[in-house]
């Protein structure tokens, strides 16, 4: 760490409010998967780790630094909601929230750098700095707490058109196809990549999942045991798991925590640790 990275990460994180959170977080996944095809091709240069996962375009960075911009800018009543991580804060010329994005993105660098590499955690910890700063910017700019607004009791986890049978379906489809390339080819963010990059779909108003938790989980638990039929078992794991952590952290709120990123990190920590 230096301070031209952390530099440089400040710099992401005002990219990631000036175009929005999450079509930072799309374009990770679309340089992500111009890495993968350059490393396929036999290149050297190394795309997805020092631009799709670095101090430009790194989800701890420029998406992290999005979602606390969005936050401070629904605090000083210039978005409508602070969990719209899809608007692009540029749209408010508000030099305060570029500079709320750029810190953000800087102190992503920071703690995924303790977290990684001083630390040593044995997880995704490019997931674990995103909720993180999510939590933080919360705590500093929102209004609703931890788990949102407490009054509201039923919470409707699995409600009838989003049932446990249809994310069961989901998880277990995604999961086995994932592991498979994961296995054969061995790259881990292949499917995160496609993941991210088909929510270019729900930036455009189309009711398209996330589902880079479940691609990424999936993937570790595949690559960790080269079993697919585990990973499809993570992948069914990590999509019911997702929508608990939306329904218990992101609902009834005023701030964005990331569901996918949560589960990434929580499921991360398991497989790291015991398969």
């Amino acid at each position: 760490m230096n301070f031209l990275m952390i530099l440089l990460a400040v710099c992401g994180g005002i990219f990631g409010t000036l175009i929005g959170a999450l079509p930072a977080f799309i374009f990770a996944g679309l340089v992500g998967l111009s890495g993968i095809a350059i490393t396929a091709a036999g290149g050297s240069l190394d795309l997805v780790g020092t631009l799709a996962f670095g101090p430009f375009l790194g989800p701890h960075i420029a998406f992290a630094g999005g979602v606390a911009a969005a936050a401070y800018s629904h605090k000083n009543n210039q978005l409508e909601s602070g969990c719209d991580i899809a608007t692009p804060l540029a749209k408010f010329s508000d030099p305060m929230t570029l500079i709320v994005g750029g810190l953000f993105g800087g102190l992503g660098y920071v703690i995924n750098y303790l977290y990684a590499s001083v630390l040593h955690l044995p997880t995704d910890t490019v997931a674990m700095t995103v909720i993180t700063t999510a939590i933080i910017a919360r705590f500093m700019f929102g209004n609703s707490g931890i788990v949102g607004d407490t009054s509201v009791k039923d919470r409707d986890y699995y409600p009838k058109g989003k049932s446990f049978l249809f994310l069961s379906i989901a998880g277990i489809a995604l999961g086995l196809v994932v592991s498979h390339y994961t296995v054969e080819t061995g790259i881990v963010t292949l499917g995160f990549c496609i993941s991210a990059a088909s929510l270019m779909f729900a930036q455009m108003g189309h009711p398209c999942p996330a589902t880079h938790h479940i691609s990424l989980v999936a993937a570790y638990a595949a690559l960790a045991t080269g079993n697919i039929w585990i990973g499809a078992l993570f992948g069914l794991i990590a999509a019911l798991f997702g929508e608990f952590v939306l329904k218990t952290f992101n609902s009834h709120c005023d701030t964005h925590i990331d569901p996918p990123a949560f589960t990434i990190f929580v499921w991360a920590f398991i497989i790291f640790i015991f398969l």
